[in-house]
């Protein structure tokens, strides 16, 4: 190290092999603080770069997964969405369902749902507004239930293009009261192929009622019975394919349509 004029330095010799003579370089001691400044500072930040580096590496080597995955979700999202849709749609068309067919016989989603038993709704009569039934044998001229039903199928007679149909099939909730139309005695009760449970009552002027599709008789064969007496319960029984009562009015052995006799409206 030398110094001149105040200036201090540092010599370098080279000495080249074979050579006579050697080369001296000086450097200020400022140039060589400023470079050791320099390299510190230079190596400082290489350090952080690996450092913040291999980090952003790792999550940039992570990104063709994640694109494919943010695809998969993507793709999964439209699939949960039409579902959604079809759901609603499945939902909508249930609920139309349960108000066409009328009375719950299409059960509630939140009963089919329900891990604990649901008693089923009860309905009480209007007393300002009571049925008035004859008490003296009397033709069939009442609305057979309490319930309010849906007419799925009405009077027919057999031709070429339809089957016989004698009555009218009213579509009701497993076990609503199925009361006598009018005033008699219980001809006969008993299981049948196609009825399934049934009661037959014998009203006056040649008349008779047939109820059908039964899940209980309550009625007893042979005995008197008035109108609005409950003679039994509906139900599915027989040739049916959904819950629903047969009613049907006979006169001289002749089935004739339950319209024509039954002008009470549900």
């Amino acid at each position: 190290m030398t110094t001149g004029g105040g200036r201090r330095s540092v010599s370098f010799i080279v000495q080249r092999d074979g050579a006579l003579q050697s080369q001296t370089y000086r450097v200020p001691v400022w140039v060589l603080r400023t470079l050791m400044v320099l390299a510190v500072a230079l190596t400082v930040l290489f350090v952080l770069s690996v450092a913040f580096y291999a980090p952003i590496a790792r999550q940039a080597a992570r990104v063709p997964s994640l694109e494919r995955d943010v695809e998969r979700l993507t793709t999964d999202n439209a699939r949960i969405r039409e579902l959604a849709a079809a759901l609603d749609s499945v939902e909508a068309n249930y609920e139309r369902l349960r108000q066409m067919v009328g009375a719950d016989i299409v059960p509630d989603r939140v009963t089919l749902a329900s891990q604990l038993p649901i008693a089923p709704p009860i309905f009480a009569s209007n007393p300002l507004n009571p049925a008035i039934y004859e008490t003296e044998p009397s033709v069939p001229n009442h609305w057979p239930l309490d319930q309010r039903g849906y007419v799925t199928q009405g009077q027919a007679l057999a031709d070429s293009t339809m089957d016989d149909h004698p009555g009218i099939d009213i579509a009701v909730p497993v076990g609503s009261l199925v009361r006598a139309a009018g005033g008699g005695t219980v001809l006969q009760t008993g299981e049948h192929e196609a009825y399934g449970r049934f009661v037959l009552i014998e009203h006056p002027e040649g008349y008779q009622s047939m109820y059908g599709h039964l899940s209980r008789i309550l009625a007893i064969q042979g005995t008197p019975v008035r109108a609005g007496t409950v003679i039994g319960r509906s139900g599915d029984t027989g040739r049916s394919s959904a819950p629903h009562l047969h009613f049907e009015i006979r006169h001289n052995g002749v089935s004739i349509d339950p319209g024509t006799m039954v002008k009470e409206t549900r």
